[in-house]
């Protein structure tokens, strides 16, 4: 991977949540329906960023709809957003599922379908976070709220997949229970980078169970690089707590939260 490429890629796809970048021709539009997030990125017709919206949410548990309602009026709320700013209607988008809850494609799909959107791609995360890594051999390791998703990648192809319900919402609660303190109050500390040295050390239990769903799947001999992103991923340390256990090399880029919206909306067929 080349980490100066997705690192300026990246910090644009991040300017566009505050400014509107100038396009020609069609739209490509990804919806991440996230536990913690809800995420749409616009990009047009040459994967150039042109705006993004996102917004906290809990209408998903371990990548599954729960509240169809929250959902789509958070959907058409960002959408209408993101309409304004731009001057058009978005038509197509992409959508992404945690693998292993393939059985919820349908939700994900009427939730897109029902603020608007026609559903014109399908893929599952870690792949989606491919489009944007373009790594031949390795395993991306998609760690969001809810879930653990793994990718392994021989050849550039996308050969196994695998996903667990082991996320940020469980170091989240963690901090809740470790702070005596409300999940909100647990999740905003969780955010905020300057405690990150404080409270890697409390989570440090939940971070190595998440490098035990890798090592099930995964063995040294089998990748040389563990590639990491989502939203969990952005907590400090991480990459070095996951590479100690597994006992592979573990990078992530400046902001891998953005990562996985960014490659569902490149996968959007327009």
């Amino acid at each position: 991977m080349d980490i100066r490429r997705v690192e300026e890629f990246m910090k644009l796809v991040e300017e566009s949540e505050t400014k509107t970048f100038p396009f020609t021709g069609k739209l490509k539009v990804g919806v991440d329906l996230g536990t913690a997030y809800i995420v749409l990125v616009v990009l047009d017709e040459e994967n150039h960023p042109v705006a993004c919206e996102k917004q906290a949410a809990s209408v998903l548990r371990d990548g599954v709809v729960v509240d169809y309602t929250g959902a789509l009026r958070i959907v058409s709320e960002l959408k209408e957003k993101l309409e304004a700013r731009i001057g058009q209607e978005l038509v197509n988008c992409a959508i992404a599922m945690p693998a292993g809850t393939e059985g919820s494609v349908k939700t994900h799909q009427y939730v897109a379908e029902g603020a608007g959107f026609e559903v014109t791609a399908i893929l599952d995360e870690p792949s989606s976070a491919n489009a944007v890594y373009q790594i031949e051999d390795g395993v991306i390791v998609d760690i969001g709220g809810g879930t653990t998703g793994l990718a392994l990648l021989k050849g550039g192809k996308v050969v196994e997949i695998e996903d667990e319900p082991t996320g940020g919402t469980h170091l989240t609660l963690v901090l809740a229970g470790n702070y005596h303190i409300s999940f909100a109050e647990a999740e905003a500390i969780k955010q905020d980078y300057s405690r990150h040295k404080e409270i890697l050390p409390v989570v440090k239990a939940t971070v190595e169970k998440i490098a035990s769903i890798i090592n099930r799947y995964i063995k040294p001999g089998d990748v040389d690089t563990i590639y990491l992103c989502g939203g969990t991923c952005c907590l400090t340390g991480i990459e070095q707590i996951i590479q100690k256990e597994t006992g592979i090399r573990t990078i992530k880029p400046a902001n891998p939260f953005l990562v996985t919206p960014t490659g569902i909306a490149m996968n959007c067929k327009v």
